[in-house]
């Protein structure tokens, strides 16, 4: 018999949250690197916060359905509409509470939040080469291989190469 993910739930953060987050990202500092390295002091949450704020962002935290436990982030980013309906995706996980298909559910309850309630058209998810987990998470929920994009982002002072994937809201609503 498979099993079936945990029951996640996504929800906006609150200025409530703020400590309690940024200790998560302190002490998944080791799972973070290379790959990101979102905020860890107050100033960086009040500006993730401020994106959502102007509609330019929507970010949810992930939340394990029976313990309410953090399980991770997502974003959507440069949120564009009009003829565009556009954004980027990234994510991460809380050490800790990896593994059991905790993150692949918090990413797809985003796509559907981004193609349902937001309208979104093409969700565009960015990824260093060699972080084999997040490759795998993109490719498990459909998300076409675009293209490689050598120094593409900043992260933690670097230039970092990406492999590029998107998705469009009928390939999410089929499957395909």
């Amino acid at each position: 018999m498979s099993r079936l993910p945990p029951r996640i739930t996504l929800r906006a953060a609150t200025d409530a949250d703020g400590p309690a987050l940024i200790a998560a990202h302190r002490a998944s500092t080791g799972l973070h690197a290379p790959w990101v390295a979102p905020f860890t002091d107050m100033a960086g949450f009040r500006n993730w916060r401020a994106g959502h704020a102007a509609g330019i962002a929507a970010g949810f935290l992930a939340e394990d359905g029976d313990s309410g436990a953090l399980v991770g982030v997502t974003n959507l980013s440069q949120i564009v509409m009009k003829a565009f309906c556009s954004a980027y995706m990234s994510y991460w996980g809380i050490a800790g509470v990896t593994g059991g298909g905790r993150m692949t559910e918090a990413v797809r309850l985003t796509l559907w939040r981004g193609f349902r309630v937001i309208g979104l058209h093409r969700i565009e998810a960015n990824i260093q080469p060699g972080n084999a987990p997040s490759l795998a998470l993109v490719r498990r929920l459909g998300f076409r291989h675009e293209g490689f994009s050598p120094r593409y982002l900043k992260i933690d002072g670097d230039w970092r190469d990406h492999e590029r994937f998107a998705i469009l809201a009928e390939e999410f609503e089929t499957g395909k």
